[in-house]
């Protein structure tokens, strides 16, 4: 029998003649879920205990809570001190099974459950960022595949591509819903792409080599336009491939590098999981790639 073959978890997955299914649905190889898993996982623990690691600060003023609607609509109190330490506990212990693959729909819907309720305590005290929401979309959708293991490399799975395109999904949209959130705060969005938006920022946390570009008003409202039309064509990046899909994933990345560098906003979250376009399953050594012999 050949290891390369396409396995379809359910009668749903199965290949399908209309074409929205055979995008929504792609089958891809189960190692490149593997590998992803490891990003996004390790990615939580270093986000929990850096980014987004003032939850247990925000236990000692449980008065400040201003709950999200849908923590509301759940009836999620505010965190006290020894709460947020224990989840922070089970988000690291969970999110390290779940990355080394072990007992992989528990530890991940576990990690979604605790990383999520993180979440809504770490924004429910008056800043609400959207650099997380492809993330923790992708800690809800992972669990969802079953087990996938560095060998899978020639297991294709089309419950494995639907998980990553629902990612790639949120990825794109984060942008997209941010030109339609700025055209909503200004009224009328020629007004913010001729503002002083980056002259703003610059003055307010840029670094000392960015601060000549102050007297250069006319190029940043350039780059202004110019962020507007990139972050609305953004969902073209779910229908590129080859070369041309990682060009785009390699610009949004420079775009975040560079204003991290100017500016000190990362958008780390959002960025790792540009990793969902890419082919992951090209970083397994083939020593751990290669099929098994069947008895």
């Amino acid at each position: 029998m050949s290891g390369n073959r396409t396995l379809t978890n359910t009668p749903a997955e199965a290949a399908s003649a209309n074409p929205f299914f055979r995008w929504f649905m792609p089958a891809v190889p189960l190692a490149r879920v593997a590998v992803f898993r490891v990003f996004i996982y390790v990615f939580i623990i270093i986000d929990v205990l850096t980014i987004s690691g003032d939850v247990i600060a925000h236990g000692w003023t449980p008065e400040f809570y201003q709950p999200l609607w849908l923590a509301r609509f759940l009836h999620i109190p505010a965190v006290s001190v020894l709460g947020a330490q224990t989840l922070l506990a089970l988000i690291i212990v969970f999110s390290l099974l779940a990355a080394a693959g072990i007992l992989q729909r528990v530890s991940g819907w576990a990690v979604a459950i605790t990383f999520g309720a993180w979440m809504f305590y770490t924004q429910g005290y008056g800043y609400v960022a959207h650099d997380h929401m492809a993330l923790v979309i992708a800690a809800f959708v992972l669990p969802t595949i079953g087990t996938a293991r560095f060998r899978d490399v020639g297991t294709a799975s089309a419950r494995a591509g639907w998980a990553l395109r629902v990612v790639q999904i949120a990825v794109v949209l984060t942008y997209f819903y941010s030109v339609l959130m700025k055209w909503i705060a200004s009224g009328n969005i020629t007004h913010w792409a001729n503002g002083a938006v980056i002259i703003w920022a610059l003055m307010r946390r840029g670094a000392e080599w960015s601060k000549p570009f102050l007297e250069m008003p006319g190029l940043l409202i350039a780059a202004q336009w110019a962020t507007l039309v990139f972050e609305f064509l953004s969902p073209v990046a779910l229908f590129l491939k080859g070369k041309w899909l990682y060009g785009v994933v390699a610009f949004f990345c420079l775009f975040h590098l560079m204003t991290y560098i100017a500016l000190g906003i990362h958008f780390l979250p959002t960025v790792i999981c540009w990793a969902a376009f890419l082919p992951l399953e090209k970083l397994v050594p083939k020593r751990f790639a290669a099929p098994r012999a069947l008895a």
